[in-house]
């Protein structure tokens, strides 16, 4: 045989054997692409993504869309072809597996952190948007979680209202943890709580809530590490009574980063005229009671299923406009938000036609 011929056999078959390889071999990572967007003054699957009640609402027209992220399965196992293509496509980005899964997170774990953290969100952003507008709402420290096995087990329980620990009230979550870890391990803290049975009745009734106790609580020793920084084994939070129902109804989305586009939403519907002008605004970000706005995960897949879904305006993080700025979809502008009074002063400026007054994203941030 020609040595001609033997060299493009013998080319051709490393060929065949690299792509059998590429497609066999499972490589450690994982493709995030754009995903759906979702106007938060429309309709979704039918039914208003926003519906309130007991209150005034007006008319909204235009968009402000929540943007999301797709993600490959936590099972999934992409081959190096699939990576290289993901590489090479502008419309989706690969990371490393763990970046998505860390510590062996399963699908099931994840989907439910990220139900638990789009449930918190829609509350941060009723609260914000409520804040904005001068809305009276009642909040009030709760027991979030209780850790199996922890001196708390069975002591206190989720929902359950912490009004004091050793007789010092409690005015946000953050001061649960200063004042138990005043204590060393192995010291006794004092719970002063309403359980929550006790204030759901209280709330159903608008009446102060009956039923507070003292619990008292051994402490122990954290798990990590720190010997002396005692525990209980709760997770402190906040709950909140609202003095009208606004509902949000969208199925499917997870995560925190929805935040500040429902609380837009929310104050749009409350208050007369367009927040938009009839323009097309999507964006992102997680807010908090305050109306704060924080960074997110998958900006660049984010922008770029909103411009193809043809929104002319994104609001976005201010932490995350470095990133953003770096391949923005053209004909898409980037606004630089840090607060829901930015978005509420930019969406101002998008309407009144005053582009060169909006604070813009740019590869500095």
């Amino acid at each position: 045989m020609p040595r001609r011929t033997v060299t493009m056999l013998a080319s051709t078959l490393m060929l065949i054997a690299l792509l059998c390889a590429g497609v066999l071999i499972p490589v450690p990572y994982a493709e995030m692409s754009p995903g759906p967007t979702v106007n938060t003054l429309g309709e979704h699957d039918g039914e208003p993504v926003l519906q309130i009640s007991g209150h005034k609402t007006y008319p909204a027209d235009g968009h402000l869309n929540m943007t999301t992220v797709r993600v490959t399965g936590a099972d999934y196992r992409m081959n190096l072809v699939e990576a290289v293509y993901g590489w090479l496509a502008h419309d989706s980005k690969i990371v490393p597996h763990d970046t998505l899964y860390p510590d062996g997170k399963t699908e099931e774990q994840s989907s439910q952190e990220n139900a638990e953290e789009f449930s918190q969100s829609q509350e941060s952003a009723k609260v914000a948007a409520l804040k904005e507008l001068h809305i009276p709402v009642k909040s009030w420290v709760i027991v979030s979680t209780v850790v199996k096995g922890s001196p708390a087990e069975g002591r206190l329980h989720a929902g359950d209202v912490i009004k004091a620990v050793d007789g010092t009230a409690v005015k946000q979550p953050a001061d649960v943890a200063k004042l138990v870890t005043k204590h060393k391990p192995g010291q006794d803290a004092v719970f002063t709580i309403v359980p929550a049975k006790d204030q759901a009745a209280a709330e159903k009734s608008h009446k102060e809530a009956s039923g507070t106790r003292k619990v008292t609580i051994r402490t122990r020793a954290a798990d990590d590490g720190g010997a002396e920084r005692a525990i209980v084994g709760i997770s402190a939070g906040t709950d909140h009574t609202f003095p009208f129902t606004i509902d949000i109804k969208l199925a499917d989305v997870g995560g925190p980063s929805a935040g500040l586009m429902f609380a837009l939403g929310i104050y749009d519907k409350l208050t007369p005229g367009s927040l938009t002008g009839g323009t097309f605004v999507a964006g992102t970000g997680t807010i908090d009671d305050n109306g704060t706005v924080g960074p997110i995960g998958g900006i660049e897949m984010k922008t770029v299923g909103a411009r193809d879904k043809g929104a002319r305006y994104f609001l976005t993080p201010a932490d995350n406009c470095a990133a953003a700025a770096r391949d923005t979809p053209d004909g898409l502008t980037l606004v630089k938000v840090k607060t829901i009074g930015d978005a509420l002063d930019a969406l101002e400026d998008i309407r009144g036609g005053d582009v060169a007054a909006l604070p813009k994203c740019t590869a500095k941030g």
